[in-house]
C-alpha cells in the first residue's frame, strides 16, 4: 500500500518521467484527457510523502484494494465509475498540508476521505470528468482526551468507535453525542451535524465542537480565532468537503451515567397492528424527556422480526436504569409492551457496541475496527416531518414497504435538547418544530446487482409518495444523508453563457440548510473564493460564474 523506501522509487519514476511522454487515464475513468502523473510523484517524494499509491493502466493491486477498503456504498466501487488519479495517507499535519499543496500545483481535483461512508461517494469519486486525488485521512486517526478540561482532539481520520474507545479508556462517565456505525468517520460525520443516541440530551455531534484546525485552499493551518466565526459556525454542520480539510476537531465531552439501560423490541403483526403502533409512536417519542431515545424501524424484511410482513423494530436507549426506564415507557407508551427481561443494563461504552451492528461476540475493542464487513448496495433519502403523519399517510407507507422486502424506513426522534438549540446557532437548521426524520432505505446484494435501478426508482417513487405528509417549503433533508436526486452542479461547454451557481446551488442547498444557505454561501466564499474544495452538490462561492447548470430528477 505504501512505498517503503522513496528513493529507489525516485528513480524508477525519474527514468520514467523521461522514457514515457505520459499515460492516460484508467479506462474506468469519464476523462479522456491525457494527464500527467508524475510531477505529482515528484512532488509527494520530495516532501518524503512515501504512503500514497498510483494508478496505471497496467493492474495495481496496492491501488485497488486501497481503493475500495473504504468504499462503503458498492455502487460507487463499480468498474464505469471514474477512479482517483492517486490516492495519498499523509502520517502527520506536515505531510497533510504538504499533499493539498502538490494536488493544487497539478491542478487536480481534491477528495477528502475520512471513512468512506458518503451516501451518494462523494469522499472517493468525482462526476465531472476531471482527473482527482483522493487524500485518504485513515492515518490521521489519533484521538487526545483531557479529562482536566472535559475534551478531547480528535483527528478528521478517526472514526466514530475510535473516538469512543478512546474516551471510555479514560473515563467511564464521559461520552460523546454522535452516530452509532462505528467505522463512520468522524471528521465527515461531525461536519454534516452527527446525529446520535446521546443528541435529545445534549444536541449533535458538531454542537459539542468548540476549536477546529482546518487546512485551507492555500494550505495555511487555521484554529478557530484564525478562521474567524463566520466560517466556524459553517464548518458545524455544513456538510463534509468543501470548506478546506478538518485537520482535528476539538470536542466537549458529556456526562453519562455509569449504568444505562438499551433494548431493541420487534414487533410484527398486521399492517393495521404495525400502523397504529408507529402512529403512536410519532407522538409519543419526540416528547419523551431527552434521557430517553427512542427509534423505530419499519419494513417488511427487517431481520431482527423473522417474519414475512412488514412489522416495527423500536430501538431505545436510557441514561439511566432499566426500571425508571420501564415506568417512563408503560405510562406513555403501553402499546411497546416492554419488558425486564428486554431491557439490558451495562455501560455507556457497551451500549456503543450494543447498537454497533457488529457480530454477535464482538468486544469493545472491535469498535477500533476500521473495515466494514457487510458492505452491499445502498440508496437513502430523508424527509423532516414536523406535523404527525395522518393514518391513511402511515398506511399508504406501509403499503409501499409492503412491495419491497429490501425496503425500510428509520425514524429517529427529535425534541428535547434539539428543539432549545437555535436553527442558527450552527449550520445545522432543524431544530424547534420538527418531530423526528425520516431516512428511506433500500439495500441489496451482489446477487442482485443487475436490479440496481429498479431498487433506485423504488426508492424513488417512495419518497415521491410522501410528499404531502412531510416538511414543505421547502421539503427539507439532512445533509449526512447526502442525496443526489435533489439536484448536482454539472459542468457544460465553456462557450455556454455563465450561469450564477449560487442560485442554481440554493435548489438543494436550502432544502439541507434552510435559510442558513446564504450564511453559507458567505462562508465559502471567505475561505474558499476559488471554490478548489468542491464536489457535485457543495456549496459555492458568490465568485464563482462559470459553465454550469443544475440537474435533478
Amino acid at each position: 500500500m505504501a512505498n517503503s523506501n522513496c528513493y529507489p522509487l525516485l528513480f524508477l519514476l525519474l527514468l520514467l518521467y523521461f522514457l514515457l511522454p505520459s499515460l492516460s487515464v484508467p479506462s474506468s475513468s469519464s476523462s479522456s484527457a491525457p494527464f500527467d502523473w508524475r510531477s505529482i510523484v515528484l512532488c509527494l517524494n520530495h516532501h518524503n510523502i512515501s504512503n500514497y499509491t498510483i494508478s496505471y493502466n497496467v493492474r495495481n493491486h496496492d491501488y485497488d484494494n486501497l481503493l475500495s477498503f473504504s468504499i462503503q456504498n458498492l455502487r460507487f466501487a463499480d468498474p464505469a465509475i471514474p477512479k482517483p488519479v492517486a490516492i495519498i495517507l499523509p502520517e502527520s499535519k506536515e505531510q497533510l498540508i504538504d499533499s493539498v499543496s502538490c494536488c493544487l500545483q497539478g491542478s487536480w481535483e481534491i477528495r477528502v476521505r475520512c471513512g468512506g461512508h458518503s451516501y451518494e461517494g462523494t469522499s472517493s469519486v468525482a462526476s465531472d470528468g476531471a482527473p482527482f486525488v483522493i487524500i485518504d485521512m485513515m492515518n490521521l486517526n489519533r484521538v487526545s482526551v483531557d479529562m482536566e478540561t472535559e475534551t478531547a482532539w480528535v483527528e478528521g481520520g478517526a472514526t466514530l468507535g475510535e473516538t469512543y474507545h478512546a474516551i471510555a479508556e479514560s473515563s467511564s462517565v464521559h461520552g460523546f453525542s454522535a452516530g452509532s456505525c462505528p467505522t463512520v468517520g468522524a471528521g465527515g460525520h461531525i461536519a454534516g451535524g452527527g446525529f446520535g443516541l446521546l443528541s435529545r440530551k445534549y444536541g449533535l455531534a458538531a454542537d459539542n465542537v468548540i476549536d477546529a484546525l482546518l487546512i485551507n485552499a492555500k494550505g495555511e493551518l487555521l484554529d478557530r480565532k484564525a478562521m474567524g466565526e463566520d466560517v466556524f459556525w459553517a464548518i458545524r454542520g455544513g456538510g463534509g468537503g468543501i470548506w478546506g480539510i478538518i485537520y482535528a476537531w476539538k470536542i466537549r465531552l458529556l456526562k453519562v451515567p455509569t449504568t444505562v439501560t438499551s433494548f431493541v423490541v420487534s414487533k410484527p403483526g398486521t399492517k393495521a397492528d404495525i400502523a397504529n403502533l408507529v402512529n403512536k409512536w410519532q407522538h409519543i417519542a419526540p416528547n419523551l424527556q431527552g434521557d430517553l431515545y427512542l427509534s423505530c424501524f419499519v419494513g417488511a424484511g427487517l431481520p431482527e422480526t423473522k417474519s414475512t410482513g412488514v412489522s416495527a423494530t423500536f430501538k431505545g436507549f436510557f441514561q439511566g436504569r432499566r426500571r425508571e426506564a420501564l415506568s417512563l415507557l408503560h405510562r406513555a407508551f403501553p402499546e411497546l409492551g416492554l419488558t425486564i427481561k428486554d431491557c439490558k443494563e451495562m455501560s455507556w461504552i457497551e451500549s456503543v457496541l450494543f447498537f454497533s451492528g457488529l457480530p454477535n461476540g464482538a468486544t469493545i475493542s472491535d469498535l477500533k475496527t476500521r473495515y466494514l464487513q457487510d458492505k452491499h448496495y445502498f440508496k437513502a433519502k430523508s424527509d423532516y416531518v414536523r406535523n404527525p403523519i395522518s393514518p391513511t399517510g402511515i398506511q399508504a407507507a406501509l403499503d409501499i414497504l409492503d412491495t419491497e422486502p429490501k425496503g425500510y424506513l428509520i425514524l429517529d426522534p427529535y425534541g428535547a435538547m434539539m428543539s432549545n438549540i437555535s436553527s442558527d446557532s450552527i449550520a445545522f437548521p432543524h431544530r424547534r418544530g420538527n418531530l423526528y426524520t425520516i431516512q428511506y432505505l433500500v439495500e441489496w446484494h451482489q446477487e442482485d446487482k443487475d436490479r440496481s435501478n429498479e431498487y433506485i426508482e423504488w426508492i424513488r417513487g417512495f419518497h415521491n409518495a410522501m410528499s404531502d405528509h412531510v416538511s414543505m417549503g421547502p421539503r427539507a433533508a439532512y445533509v449526512n444523508y447526502v442525496d443526489m436526486d435533489l439536484g448536482v452542479m454539472e459542468l457544460i461547454d465553456n462557450t455556454v453563457p455563465s450561469v450564477d451557481t449560487v442560485e442554481i446551488a440554493r435548489v438543494w442547498g436550502e432544502k439541507y440548510f434552510l435559510n442558513n444557505y446564504d450564511r453559507l454561501v458567505k462562508a465559502k466564499t471567505l475561505i474558499d473564493p476559488n471554490n478548489v474544495f468542491k464536489h457535485q452538490q457543495g456549496i459555492p462561492p458568490t465568485t464563482t460564474a462559470v459553465g454550469s447548470k443544475a440537474h435533478s430528477f
